[in-house]
């Protein structure tokens, strides 16, 4: 493939993605045997075509190709006519379903003895069948013929490899030796006297085009074009320039987008002056059977030189460094300027032999001449580029200053120094192949050397741009992404992770067109690039099971579509129907929480659907599952069955307060696998769910959300027990805490270890607020009673040889006996 073609084809694949691109010149290899691919299809179908029509017209294309112009030709007869079978599918398959349906509306004809039908509906019946069969039939038969095109096709794109191949493979003189000179010396005049006759269709073109009635039309036409081209391209540039600092946020996306406009902008520009300048001269009369093709391919070349220096100089950005998107110091940038325009220059210059060759059909000694030059002259380019990368000091900077490390450039990753060192490889064999007198497969792999760093140098601004997007939009510091936050409440980190997995995605979908680009095989064109893409986005099987990438963008899709609806779903019945029912919060939490399970099930099983997996796989994955449940997972299923049971029967809701063998505070979140209880000292402890099923469960809060606060108190016999009555009523009707219904109480127990023991009981609204409530009573009643000179009671000592013990009051633990020295 001609490098300005593949350069073409890469442009298309890298800004595009997709568009349709136009079939380029013949590949340079190819080149000295087949001039570029001109014939007329004269056995195009019919647009109405029916399957009898695009059969004939199967029938009469030749079954064998003798060379590439016109494999080129058969293959463009068979692609319109398999397009067309596709099409003439698409169209029946909506009536076929149609009648299907109407024929299941009348059922099947009765078969039983005896039994009898309306003769309307057996005729209906019987018309329709005739339709439905010969429909079917068509379709049939349309799919088959697409099917064989498919295979024609094929089957010649792997002849025309082959025959490239063998055109690779051929060995010619070698330019060392004499038998090389000779045969130029021997067919130069044959290849002037060519040359001397497209010179003259040439002058005969400008003859005409510098006659009075075409002279000012086509000067005015020049200059318009380079005006746009050239003066065009500046302003456009500052423009972009402007633009981007006003409207996109300081960030890579900037940066990276800007290379983006750049180019396409150069290209888009450079372009249409050059087609429309063609297009004048031609209107003028300025081109004959053989300039024309010339003045096409120098339309191509000046598309190239457009997207390689327009893709050169937004990388190295000299003028802007801070704008600069790869990592590159200034003073290698610096060497690296005027590289984008050698590659455009010698590109187009050892391109354009190849193109005339095929046009004047010159010998075979000057498309090995060509062929040699290609190789030399794209391997001396990059040899030189290798060198200006290599190791060293940068323009500019002391070596002292590199050798104390103060400004020093980072280091440069082992992957590049591998890189460099493989491309110094692949040029030494070039040369050597050259030597050798393989010049074809010389030339092909100096031009696919030089094809593969400029497609990885656009689709690294790709790569660059999908990660800076993504980073830009959906991650939590972006502007979007705080909308994100306050719209559907997530998560920062959700967001942050959302951005991470969407770049890498599109990285991935990038990475597959890059390496259709650069893995084609020899001889591959960029129709046929697009068309190697397009049947791999059909889809392609992996044993059993089928991989469409279409098909897991969509899955994808559905299930980030999907979950966005149920969170929002979710966050309108939080913050908005939910609170304005009677249902308690518990109840609105156990509601949101199984619509969450529930949603997210179905989100899965849209997305498989979409991904095309049904819902019988699912059934055989999940029978597959039972087996390893059975043995490994059932504490999981366990959990999780309870933990749907919690929800549904409620035992225990969230907001309550719990107390499960040791273990005291309240429910904050019941999970498919566990429950969070936040402990009184605000940690939090997870529980399985299973716990609550199979276990003895308190709940202070299920029935009755009040708590019960009790004080005892032992006073000595001779107190007077009404008084300390009516002090500790006093002092719980007094506290704000405290309930008025039901109302406080205080009774006398009864006398242990002779002493009185007084005991309160009041109420208060929530079990949690019963300590609070029951310290400040205490106090209360302590102060009460000491201003009323009612002591409490004090322990008994009992005198003991060796020490005194104190007696403990009921209920305390008797203090330690002192120990004696």
């Amino acid at each position: 493939m001609s490098l300005i073609s593949r350069c073409c084809a890469a442009f298309m694949l890298a800004l595009l993605l997709g568009s349709a691109c136009a079939q380029g010149p013949a590949p340079a290899a190819a080149a000295a045997s087949d001039a570029p691919a001109a014939a007329t299809d004269t056995t195009q179908a019919p647009a109405q075509a029916t399957v009898a029509d695009l059969r004939a017209a199967f029938a009469k294309l030749p079954a064998k190709a003798e060379s590439n112009e016109d494999i080129r030709s058969l293959l463009k007869q068979l692609n319109a006519i398999g397009t067309q079978a596709d099409a003439f599918v698409s169209s029946r398959s909506g009536p076929l379903a149609d009648l299907n349906a109407r024929l299941g509306e009348l059922g099947n004809a009765p078969t039983a003895p005896g039994s009898t039908e309306d003769p309307d509906i057996t005729r209906q019946r019987s018309t329709l069948l005739k339709e439905r069969n010969a429909l079917d039939a068509d379709v049939r038969l349309a799919k088959l013929l697409a099917v064989d095109a498919q295979q024609r096709g094929s089957d010649l794109l792997t002849q025309r490899r082959k025959l490239f191949e063998a055109q690779l493979t051929e060995r010619a003189p070698s330019p060392l030796g004499r038998e090389f000179w000779l045969d130029i010396r021997d067919a130069w005049p044959d290849d002037t006297a060519r040359l001397h006759a497209l010179g003259a269709e040439l002058r005969d073109g400008l003859a005409v085009v510098r006659q009075p009635a075409h002279r000012n039309t086509v000067l005015l036409s020049i200059a318009a074009a380079l005006l746009v081209a050239l003066l065009g391209n500046w302003l456009a540039e500052l423009g972009l320039v402007k633009l981007a600092a006003r409207v996109l946020p300081p960030g890579r996306l900037r940066r990276s987008l800007l290379v983006i406009c750049i180019v396409g902008t150069n290209v888009v520009l450079v372009g249409m002056a050059a087609q429309w300048l063609h297009a004048v001269l031609d209107t003028h009369g300025a081109w004959g059977p053989a300039t024309r093709k010339v003045a096409q391919a120098v339309v191509a070349s000046s598309i190239f030189i457009a997207f390689v220096v327009g893709l050169g100089r937004a990388l190295l950005s000299i003028h802007r460094p801070s704008w600069r998107l790869p990592p590159i110091p200034d003073a290698m940038a610096a060497r690296l300027a005027p590289y984008p325009w050698l590659i455009a220059l010698i590109g187009t210059l050892v391109w354009a032999p190849a193109q005339v060759n095929a046009v004047v059909d010159a010998s075979f000694a000057a498309v090995v001449a060509t062929h040699v030059v290609t190789a030399l002259a794209l391997t001396a380019l990059i040899a030189a580029i290798v060198l200006r990368l290599g190791p060293g000091q940068p323009a500019g900077r002391p070596a002292s200053s590199a050798e104390s490390g103060a400004d020093a450039p980072p280091e440069r990753p082992i992957w590049v120094g591998m890189l460099l060192s493989a491309v110094v490889v692949i040029v030494v064999v070039i040369w050597v192949l050259v030597a050798a007198g393989y010049v074809a497969m010389a030339s092909f792999l100096a031009g696919q050397l030089t094809w593969g760093g400029i497609v990885a140098a656009a689709f690294y601004v790709l790569f660059k741009f999908a990660d800076d997007l993504f980073t830009a939009v959906v991650s939590s510091r972006s502007s979007f992404g705080a909308r994100l936050q306050k719209s559907f409440g997530f998560a920062p980190a959700t967001l942050d992770q959302a951005a991470v997995v969407l770049s890498g995605l599109s990285r991935v979908a990038l990475f597959f067109y890059m390496v259709i680009a650069l893995v084609a095989p020899l001889g591959t064109s960029p129709g046929e690039v697009f068309q190697r893409s397009g049947q791999f986005g059909s889809g392609f099987k992996i044993g059993e099971f089928e991989l469409v990438p279409g098909a897991i963008f969509s899955a994808i899709g559905v299930a980030l579509g999907g979950f966005v609806a149920l969170r929002v779903l979710k966050r309108w019945l939080e913050q908005r129907y939910l609170p304005s029912t009677t249902l308690e919060p518990g109840m609105q939490s156990s509601i949101t929480t199984l619509l969450n399970y529930a949603g997210g099930i179905l989100v899965v099983a849209f997305a498989l659907s979409a991904l095309g997996i049904g819902i019988n796989r699912i059934a055989w994955v999940a029978s597959a599952l039972s087996v390893g449940i059975g043995f490994g997972l059932q504490a999981i299923v366990q959990n999780f069955i309870s933990g749907l049971i919690l929800l549904a029967e409620r035992p225990v809701k969230v907001g309550d307060w719990v107390v499960l063998g040791a273990t005291e505070g309240d429910v904050r979140r019941i999970n498919v696998r566990a429950t969070e209880i936040q402990l009184g000292d605000r940690s939090t402890l997870i529980v399985p769910n299973s716990e609550f099923i199979t276990k003895t469960v308190r709940n202070m809060t299920l029935a009755n959300a009040e708590g019960r606060v009790l004080i005892r108190l032992p006073m000595p016999l001779s107190t007077d027990a009404k008084k300390v009555r009516e002090l500790m009523l006093a002092a719980c009707g007094a506290h704000a805490g405290v309930l008025a219904t039901p109302a406080p109480s205080v009774t006398l127990e009864g006398i242990e270890g002779g002493t009185l023991i007084f005991q309160a009981i009041a109420y208060v609204p929530s079990p949690r607020l019963a300590g609070g409530v029951r310290s400040d009573l205490l106090f209360e009643i302590l102060d009460a009673l000491q201003a009323a000179d009612l002591p409490l009671s004090v322990p008994t000592m009992l005198v003991a040889p060796g020490g005194a013990t104190p007696m403990a009051t009921p209920g305390e633990s008797p203090p330690a006996a002192p120990l004696q020295s």
